[in-house]
């Protein structure tokens, strides 16, 4: 069995910021905010939420199929994921564009600013599920906007249950696009102050949502997660991580926990356990790329 993952593939610049932006920003002056910050340290990994989710999916033992576009920077991309065991035959290289990048930088409470150029996910809606029958499960992750919506219907039309992680693309869509996304989804997966968003938008609160599909979740970083089924919310407690080093790709961490524990018709509670457990490994290491989960894979077999 197989898992689709849309998404984006991208090259990360990620820089850390020793202070506090809260303490950098002054408030009343936000209309003409003028600031800059000192990044003593700089590096650039790969990313990309499809990347992320496939890097961490796969060490878990399922087969991860990223449906992404690449530019022309992109071929040492495509030559890694194919040494990993990744398969790239749904990854689509635009000659004419670079591979998305983001421009990431956190500060010492973990808060992150973040730009990011979308360079050849701009096609994505192009690139189309075109699923094998081996597909079994996917998610439609932050990437172009088109393409969210486009792949989001595809899977819906192919009758392939999906996660709906919106992440930082959900300001690109408005209530009833949002609410469009919630029909056609299986399970929907947001951290708080998206899905304080994705609320806000919809008009719809967590236990309205999970009435309209099996499940939504709710990630708060340290504090765990909250697994909304039915209208009814449980709170899974947070794993403390060995150490704090750089929460780049935590959340697509999660998510390859979760969709690995539903291939395997996991309660969803469960596999939002084993979602913070990849999470707390995940923010040990710099970059999305860079964990072993090898610890823990053997409990998906």
């Amino acid at each position: 069995m197989a898992i689709q993952i849309c998404g984006s593939l991208a090259f990360d610049t990620i820089m850390d910021f020793e202070g506090r932006f809260a303490e950098q920003i002054l408030p009343d002056q936000l209309h003409i905010l003028n600031v800059s910050f000192l990044v003593p340290s700089l590096r650039r990994e790969y990313g990309g939420c499809a990347g992320n989710i496939a890097y961490s999916l796969q060490q878990l033992g399922a087969t991860a199929l990223p449906v992404a576009t690449v530019g022309s920077d992109g071929a040492d991309y495509l030559a890694r994921f194919k040494a990993l065991g990744i398969s790239t035959r749904h990854v689509v290289l635009q000659a004419d564009s670079y591979t998305a990048q983001a421009m990431i930088m956190t500060d010492r409470d973990n808060n992150q600013i973040t730009a990011f150029h979308p360079g050849a996910m701009s096609q994505a809606h192009l690139n189309a599920l075109n699923p094998s029958a081996d597909v079994t499960l996917g998610i439609v992750s932050p990437d172009g906007r088109e393409a969210m919506m486009a792949h989001a219907r595809e899977f819906a039309q192919a009758g392939i249950p999906f996660v709906f992680d919106p992440g930082q693309g959900l300001p690109m869509f408005n209530g009833a696009e949002l609410r469009e996304f919630l029909d056609l989804a299986t399970w929907v997966t947001v951290n708080d102050y998206e899905g304080k968003m994705l609320c806000d938008r919809t008009g719809l609160d967590f236990a309205a949502m999970s009435g309209q599909c099996k499940g939504v979740l709710v990630t708060l970083a340290e504090h765990g997660c909250d697994v909304w089924e039915a209208g009814s919310c449980t709170r899974v407690a947070g794993v403390p991580a060995a150490q704090v080093v750089d929460p780049t790709g935590c959340g697509d961490a999660f998510r390859a926990a979760l969709l690995a524990g539903l291939e395997k018709g996991w309660p969803l509670v469960t596999c939002a356990e084993w979602g913070n457990r990849v999470g707390a490994l995940k923010i040990a290491c710099k970059g999305g790329q860079n964990h072993d989960l090898s610890v823990l894979a053997e409990n998906f077999k």
